[in-house]
């Protein structure tokens, strides 16, 4: 049976102003997640694993270590006409950047010219989750739609935070409407559940830039794939919805099947990563059926190193990466990554440390999440006294301290 050529188009361009400091001197899509990953790791591999292995990563805010990760970690073979490959904003339609995700795919419509695919999977950057995107397409295809919306199922109550699809007859859409103030009518499997929009889509190729190019000429358009490409096509009767739910991940858990999350916010990045660490994780990141793949930098094991009882280095219910080293320390709940350093009798509990991190003799970490370089000076307290804390650095709605790269921390007096 034939394959369909398929063009994968990631979307890598949003500001993530929500994540700040975390995104003060990266994009969105290159913050490190899970000790040895960017989010834009989770989408890449998806695609990969799915047997998709030509993409370009649309990038334009602060792109470089965006840039610089893809160019290191997502090489494939050219012998088989196979890539990854960043395109940065090139103003190919003028002397302005992208207005939004539909004039981005318009600004580089030369790359489907190139490609010159059946269909084009345009999907998001910064989301937690696994998906078998082959699945989706096979959908599409039978479907005969100009495009397939991927969809989770949410409360019915939680509606009015998401973009929701209300399915029609042969899957679909009749309706979708941008996070509804009065909750839309339940599924029919489910009255107390409803579609919300994940980001992802998979169009036919020739629906795709006629879309975008009829959107470029409007001037009331926010050009943007979900706020205006979409609602075009379900009002032309042209959209389908894919339910998330019915994705046969390899190797999934019934623990983590279904698994999505959108780190768009500290509170929602902090919590995903609690989500690794419980003893059955939330989210499953050893599943070798289906893995996440990125580039680790050529370091030694973890070490743990003293057992005495004033200072025991130890880490419990956490995740460590190579190159830490806990001396003496205590470590809860937590995810460390790599060459971060723990000292004696320090305690970090439900934290997440991004690389060399340096946490001092007798310091105390809770409930915060530490940039790249933070130094943490001895006997310092972090996440103990949230009104000092705000007085320094960002504390989330939730109360998670948040300290930005290369931050310099000043001892107690």
């Amino acid at each position: 049976m034939r394959r369909p050529h398929v063009f994968a188009i990631v979307l890598a361009g949003g500001e993530g102003k929500r994540l700040a400091p975390l995104t003060a001197d990266r994009a969105k899509p290159a913050v490190p997640f899970g000790g040895n990953y960017r989010l834009v790791d989770f989408v890449l591999s998806n695609l990969v694993n799915g047997g998709y292995l030509r993409v370009v990563v649309l990038t334009q805010y602060k792109s470089h270590s965006l840039d610089r990760h893809i160019s290191q970690t997502w090489r494939m073979s050219p012998l088989v006409g196979n890539y990854v490959a960043p395109v940065p904003a090139q103003m190919r339609r003028g002397p302005h950047w992208f207005a939004g995700s539909a004039d981005a795919i318009f600004q580089n419509l030369n790359l489907i010219h190139d490609e010159r695919p059946e269909y084009v999977c345009v999907f998001g950057a910064d989301h937690i989750y696994r998906m078998d995107p082959r699945q989706m397409v096979e959908q599409h295809i039978a479907s005969g739609a100009a495009v397939t919306v991927a969809a989770l199922r949410v409360p019915r109550e939680d509606a009015s935070r998401f973009g929701v699809l209300e399915p029609g007859d042969a899957h679909r859409i009749r309706s979708f409407r941008e996070k509804p103030s009065v909750a839309p009518e339940g599924l029919p499997d489910a009255p107390d559940e409803v579609y919300a929009s994940m980001g992802n889509y998979v169009f036919t190729a020739t629906a795709l830039v006629e879309a975008v190019t009829t959107d470029a000429a409007s001037q009331s358009s926010g050009h943007d794939v979900g706020g205006d490409i979409i609602p075009m096509l379900v009002d032309s009767g042209d959209a389908a919805v894919y339910d998330f739910a019915a994705n046969d991940v390899p190797g999934a858990t019934e623990r983590d099947a279904g698994y999505w999350r959108d780190v768009g916010t500290l509170d929602a990045y902090y919590d995903a990563h609690m989500d690794l660490v419980s003893v059955h994780p939330i989210f499953n990141l050893y599943n070798n059926d289906w893995p996440i793949y990125s580039w680790h930098r050529p370091m030694p094991p973890a070490k743990f190193v003293f057992d005495d009882d004033a200072r025991r280095g130890q880490a419990l219910n956490s995740m460590v990466s190579a190159g830490v080293i806990v001396s003496g320390g205590c470590v809860r709940r937590s995810v460390l990554s790599p060459e971060v350093r723990v000292s004696s009798s320090a305690t970090v509990e439900g934290s997440v440390l991004l690389d060399n991190v340096r946490v001092g003799r007798g310091a105390r970490v809770c409930n915060a999440i530490l940039d790249k370089n933070v130094v943490v000076p001895a006997g310092m307290e972090i996440g103990v006294d949230l009104d000092a804390d705000r007085e320094r650095f960002t504390v989330s709605d939730n109360g998670v301290v948040v300290i930005g790269k290369n931050a310099k921390i000043l001892p107690p007096e």
